[in-house]
């Protein structure tokens, strides 16, 4: 009785576990064939923008096709055609090229996480000190305050001459009018390339800046869009030592690209001297 029983449920058993275990990956559908090597619906799908309309899809699917076969074909040529040399100097370059993009997607990865992105003021100083002959300013830059009034502002006169003035009460008065001006710019201490003045002014030009951009000029300026009122308070030209102020994010950005690269260094290293003594890594000796 017990084995009469128990036969078919060992069959069903072995019978559901084999169809389990052999059973089949859905089949991909395949779009195109060159030789051995096919291209599948599901390749090019992951392209397609669901934005697209039909006409567009199957327009970009057809271009994609014919771009896909061409290159397995040229390809196919290239394998047939070059010599074993070049073939094998190829697989070499590509395959360098894959440990390259792989350790330094790594690296890179490693770097970001462990690099502090701070730069200390004296940092910044010490490298500008030695390094200022290297920063001479290529365009004339300017320290300046400014204001653009519309066509028909009232009381010109009086925001002309605390911008001049500019003592405390002065900023106070013209902040609490602030409003009333299309632009302004009261901190006098930035240093601002010349050109970037020209463009927030549109009657200075390069051809009358020498007159305007002076240092302790005050000037006026009006067009149908604005009145321009500045007030220069220095002014450094081409050739200059450019102030640390002004290329401090230069220098920052060096400083920073100087770190990496020692950080990148020293990873190497460890990396190595790791696998030395987890006896990962040796050398053999040569005769």
């Amino acid at each position: 009785m017990f084995i009469k029983v128990a036969q078919p449920i060992m069959m069903l058993i072995f019978t559901v576990s084999c169809d389990s275990f052999f059973r089949k990956e859905a089949e991909k559908e395949p779009l195109a064939r060159v030789g051995e090597t096919y291209l599948y619906k599901e390749d090019v799908q992951l392209l397609l923008n669901s934005n697209m309309s039909k006409a567009d899809s199957a327009s970009f699917v057809t271009n994609y096709i014919n771009n896909w076969a061409a290159k397995q074909l040229l390809m196919n040529k290239a394998k047939i055609n070059l010599s074993e040399d070049k073939l094998a100097e190829f697989d070499r370059l590509v395959s360098n090229y894959r440990n390259d993009l792989y350790t330094g997607a790594y690296k890179e990865a490693l770097v970001q996480q462990a690099q502090d992105t701070a730069i200390s003021l004296s940092e910044l100083q010490s490298f500008y000190d030695i390094e200022k002959e290297n920063f001479k300013l290529k365009e004339k830059i300017v320290q300046l305050r400014f204001i653009e009034l519309p066509p028909q502002f009232l009381d010109k006169e009086a925001v002309i001459q605390k911008l001049k003035d500019f003592e405390a009460e002065d900023v106070q008065y013209l902040d609490s009018i602030g409003v009333q001006f299309k632009k302004l710019n009261f901190n006098d201490s930035i240093w601002v390339a010349s050109s970037r003045v020209i463009d927030e002014i549109p009657p200075l030009t390069y051809e009358n800046e020498e007159r305007y951009l002076k240092k302790s000029q005050f000037f006026e300026l009006q067009d149908s869009l604005g009145v321009y009122l500045a007030k220069v308070i220095d002014v450094l030209e081409v050739n200059d030592i450019a102030p640390l102020q002004y290329i401090e994010p230069t220098i920052k950005q060096v400083l920073l690209n100087r770190r990496k690269l020692e950080y990148g260094r020293q990873l190497e290293t460890e990396i190595i001297d790791e696998a030395i003594k987890e006896k990962e890594f040796e050398v053999y000796e040569k005769d």
